[in-house]
């Protein structure tokens, strides 16, 4: 029996042994690890921010009618160019009979008024002619008339106004709609046969068309409060548009808002860009846009790949290439970055090479 035990543990220590000399065998035989190296090179080095937004007009405004009614007439589509005083709309009145009522009413004393006034008017004619009475006092009867007439006169055309929309000596018609601005039709809301409204201190007026000037066309996004203290007015974007892909609009920075707005959680500034149109190419409202702002720009620097660099104690280091497979430890002062490759201020040389990371 201790024999066999004898045997076992022997047959146990030959086999850790066997398996420890295959494992220093084999770790004997694995190659040494082959580090990749990357050069220090010249390039550009552009920071920029982006700001999302939209491409709007200026000068956006809605038309609306003086008069409630209904829409008989459109002379316009949206798309179509339209110069100021050109006929939009024509607008069948719906009057209001009460209102209606009043001015008939009003109507009437008028000219009830008058003849009274013209009776009298002519009983001091006559008096005066055969000089019964001063000429003041044939003055006032006589002022009296003409006041009165002018009064029936009023009475008329504001009756007239609230049945046609225009008045008997009046080259405007408040039942026809013009266009305001030299411009584009950009939306026509309503269609012929809609009822609409005119403003009040109740509510807004209906609208009729939606006008714009497509040839003063603005860039309106918003910019991230990290970025906005870099910006200045005066500052060149480049616009790149969702629907114009690879054609690139530039637009001069001309506003930055003294107020922020929480987007989504964080606090941004909206800034407002003059587009360059290019002649070729329609920008059409509300175009969803990106913008470049570039903050900073070096040329011909010496540069690296940021992914490169170690971080330790606030102090940038790289290991620099000494011989083949051999490095060393190497603090670097560094510049400008784009995120991808970072500007070296100090510390490395052109030609040599360090290590990828």
């Amino acid at each position: 029996m201790k024999k066999i035990l004898s045997y076992g543990l022997l047959g146990l220590i030959l086999v850790v042994f066997v398996g420890t000399a295959v494992f220093l065998y084999k770790k004997s035989q694995t190659k040494p690890e082959v580090y990749t190296t990357d050069a220090v090179f010249k390039t550009t080095i552009t920071k920029k921010t982006v700001a999302t937004g939209k491409v709007i007009p200026r000068r956006e405004i809605e038309v609306k009618s003086q008069v409630s009614g209904v829409i008989e007439t459109l002379y316009v589509e949206a798309g179509q160019t339209v110069k100021k005083g050109d006929l939009i709309a024509k607008i069948t009145l719906r009057p209001n009979m009460m209102q209606v009522s009043q001015a008939e009413s009003q109507l009437q004393s008028a000219n009830i008024s008058l003849q009274n006034a013209e009776t009298e008017f002519n009983r001091q004619k006559k008096l005066f002619q055969q000089k019964l009475i001063s000429e003041s006092d044939f003055n006032k009867s006589q002022m009296t008339y003409n006041l009165q007439k002018e009064s029936v006169k009023s009475a008329q055309d504001y009756l007239m106004l609230m049945n046609s929309g225009v008045t008997k000596n009046s080259e405007k018609i408040s039942n026809v709609v013009t266009s305001t601005i030299n411009g584009m039709v950009l939306n026509i809301p309503n269609r012929e046969g809609a009822f609409i409204v005119e403003s009040s201190s109740f509510g807004a007026a209906t609208s009729i068309a939606t006008l714009a000037d497509m040839n003063d066309m603005i860039f309106e996004g918003l910019v991230d409060e990290s970025e906005v203290g870099k910006l200045r007015e005066g500052m060149e974007l480049v616009l790149n548009i969702g629907a114009l892909q690879g054609k690139p609009f530039t637009a001069i920075l001309e506003y930055i808002s003294p107020k922020g707005v929480t987007d989504q959680g964080t606090i941004k500034f909206t800034i407002r860009a003059a587009v360059k149109l290019n002649k070729d190419l329609f920008l059409r409202s509300n175009y969803s846009a990106n913008a470049d702002i570039v903050l900073d720009k070096k040329e011909n620097v010496l540069a690296i790949n940021e992914g490169d660099l170690m971080i330790e104690d606030k102090a940038s280091f790289v290991e620099v290439e000494t011989a083949p497979q051999k490095f060393e430890k190497r603090e670097v002062k560094t510049g400008l970055s784009d995120g991808i490759n970072i500007e070296i201020v100090s510390g490395l040389k052109l030609e040599e090479k360090i290590k990828h990371r």
